[in-house]
């Protein structure tokens, strides 16, 4: 990919091992697209080879491909297994903020803390290991089966005595944050759990069979525009869910996508978010990230926001249509000036035959002023984009629509306790949700009305009749209000992960038990429903006959466990 350069100095040890960039050769056009980058290789193991390998095993610092670190550049070239040019010395030598590099000494006492913040748990007795399928610097991952489903997952075993420092335990976690709060989008990775155990830290997603999306497109031949018009469809759709969902990527490139299957209309996977983030309002970023090819502009001037996907996602339109990168060179200084000056070539074969419409688009990701540029709800808006497209679409199965139609289902007892466990987490677990919810509440009022929900989902592809939308509503709105409050919108939002955090279970179960007795009374439980102004005296005698299962007319601390984890876990024990 030229080199991947991130907050980690060492090199990729995720199966992709990208050679220094080479010079370009822009003929033949179909193989030429991945010369400089070499997307595509032949890995040793099959199916998910970067997508699992360690791709995260240490997950960015190794992770993406030879982390381009000033004082690392040639780093990686020893250590690549196929020979390699020299590397070239790079007079561009962006520095790397200090925090990021590795300590010395490893902190003993520091990896004996947890990294999830929730008790060990043996992986091993939900999951059967299976064969390796690729390893890196942090860690290995595995092929691995559910022990009740038998279905098929990759679990990432990152190896804590490999995470030296704070920084790396809070990447580690922040990557599983975010995997959690995306899980259940059509075009990312499905995430199952994350373990923790004395050694290691293991994340069980997904497996994502087809391979990688240029391997795909090379096996089946040329692609024709509409077929390319899909493929960004879905790459576009990524970057809107995450920037909806408060989310910055940060290293978007085709190796990032799988294919969940290797069927024909398999659909298209983000697996990596290795180096996403949590996007804060008003926060420039200034540290230097991504992989070459595809970084944007203002990452190189070290003041940058989410506009840069769109970016990356440009770049892999204009080598989806025409077979090679649109900024290419021999060095990386050579490929960050062509960035820069920011010359496209719209000149060269094929672009003449490329329709107008087309090129319209790619222009538009590509326009260097960030504030200019395209956003990713306008590309999927963008004519070209849409040709011919709509019919064959399924509408997004948006994340915040199945969390809203399981809450939908629940128990009023369960709305509240979810709704104390809301007021109790932290900033940090809520980030996402927060960012979501100021952009539905587009008045700024505090509160979603109905018409903002319906917006707000819409704009997040979702496309649900009138009815349903009222039902949502109606499902979110513990108060009766007529408007979701912002705790009332976290309260439906919010992971099951959530639920399993033994300390939330806790928080919620003494708000109810007023006296601490260790029961909830019938009583304890009119006055939390006053309270909320919810509920009569038929729900509380409904609540506490579907709760209370030793019949003792009270709900003790494992009745109301077993009650806030009942129909919170698929039924796979994943």
């Amino acid at each position: 990919m030229g080199h991947c350069f991130s907050k980690g100095s060492e090199p990729a040890g995720n199966g992709y091992q990208p050679p220094p960039p080479q010079p370009y050769k822009p003929s033949p056009p179909p193989a030429a697209a991945h010369h400089p980058q070499q997307p595509v290789q032949s890995h040793p193991q099959s199916d998910h080879q970067n997508h699992h390998q360690g791709h995260h095993q240490g997950h960015h610092q190794g992770h993406h491909q030879g982390q381009y670190h000033g004082h690392h550049q040639g780093h990686h070239q020893q250590s690549h297994q196929r020979s390699a040019p020299p590397p070239v010395a790079p007079v561009y030598t962006p520095p790397s903020p200090n925090k990021h590099l590795p300590s010395p000494h490893s902190d003993p006492a520091a990896a004996a803390e947890t990294i999830l913040g929730k008790p060990f748990e043996d992986v091993k007795a939900r999951y059967t290991m299976g064969k390796e399928l690729g390893r890196g610097q942090f860690g290995v991952t595995y092929l691995c089966t559910c022990n009740t489903t038998r279905d098929k997952y990759a679990c990432k075993s990152i190896s804590k005595r490999k995470l030296v420092n704070k920084s790396d335990r809070e990447d580690v976690k922040r990557e599983i944050q975010i995997m959690q709060h995306l899980s259940g989008q059509d075009n990312i990775v499905e995430f199952k759990g994350a373990y923790e155990d004395k050694h290691s830290v293991h994340v069980v997603m997904e497996l994502c069979a087809g391979g990688e999306l240029f391997d795909r497109i090379i096996a089946k031949g040329h692609y024709s525009e509409r077929a390319a018009a899909a493929i960004c469809r879905s790459i576009v759709n990524v970057v809107n869910i995450c920037h909806f969902m408060g989310v910055m990527h940060r290293d978007l490139k085709p190796e990032n996508f799988l294919l969940a299957t290797k069927e024909e209309g398999a659909t298209l996977k983000a697996t990596d978010f290795g180096l996403s983030v949590f996007i804060e309002e008003g926060k420039m970023h200034r540290e230097i990230v991504g992989s070459a090819y595809y970084v944007a502009p203002e990452v190189l001037q070290r003041s940058y926001g989410k506009e840069i996907d769109v970016w990356s996602a440009g770049v892999i339109l204009y080598i989806l249509l025409s077979g090679v990168p649109p900024f290419w060179a021999e060095t990386e200084k050579k490929i960050f000036d062509c960035i820069l000056r920011g010359e496209i070539d719209f000149d060269s074969d094929p672009w003449p035959t490329i329709s107008s419409s087309a090129k319209d688009l790619v222009r538009k990701m590509l326009t260097r002023d960030p504030k200019k540029r395209i956003t990713s709800a306008q590309v999927l808006e963008h004519p070209w984009i849409r040709v011919d497209g709509e019919a064959s679409d399924k509408p997004i199965g948006s994340a915040v629509l199945s969390r809203m139609k399981q809450f939908r289902a629940m128990n009023k007892l369960k709305k509240m306790a979810l709704k104390v466990i809301a007021e109790s987490l932290s900033e940090e677990e809520i980030k996402g949700l927060k960012q979501m919810f100021q952009n539905m509440d587009t008045d700024r009022s505090g509160t979603i009305t109905y018409d903002e929900l319906k917006t707000g989902l819409a704009r997040l592809g979702s496309r649900l009749s009138e009815a349903e939308v009222k039902q949502l509503m109606d499902a979110a709105d513990v108060d009766g209000s007529g408007a979701i409050d912002y705790f009332e919108f976290i309260t439906a939002t919010m992971h099951r992960h959530k639920l399993e955090r033994e300390e939330h279970l806790y928080t919620a179960f003494r708000y109810f038990d007023k006296d601490n007795s260790g029961y909830i009374t019938r009583d304890e439980l009119q006055l939390a429903m006053e309270e909320h102004g919810i509920g009569d005296a038929n729900s509380i005698k409904e609540i506490i006959s579907e709760v209370d299962t030793d019949n003792d007319g009270r709900i003790n601390y494992d009745e109301f466990c077993a009650m806030m984890r009942s129909g919170t876990h698929p039924p796979a024990g994943g």
